[in-house]
């Protein structure tokens, strides 16, 4: 049995230039994931208070 991937990706957009969203299995955190040819960079995702934006997680079976 294949284990869960603990990030996975919500949402993606681009082509050379990607901006992706990815959430964190374990405690809900997103981050935004931007690159553009060689460079590219990883952040938690804030709202506008500055607070991380987190994912509400389903309960473990």
């Amino acid at each position: 049995m294949k284990k869960e991937e603990r990030f996975v990706k919500t949402f993606s957009q681009g082509g050379l230039s990607i901006t992706q969203i990815w959430v964190d299995r374990e405690t809900g955190v997103n981050y935004l994931f931007h690159c553009d040819g060689y460079a590219g960079g990883l952040t938690a995702l804030l709202d506008k208070n500055g607070k991380p934006v987190i994912t509400p997680l389903e309960p473990a079976e």
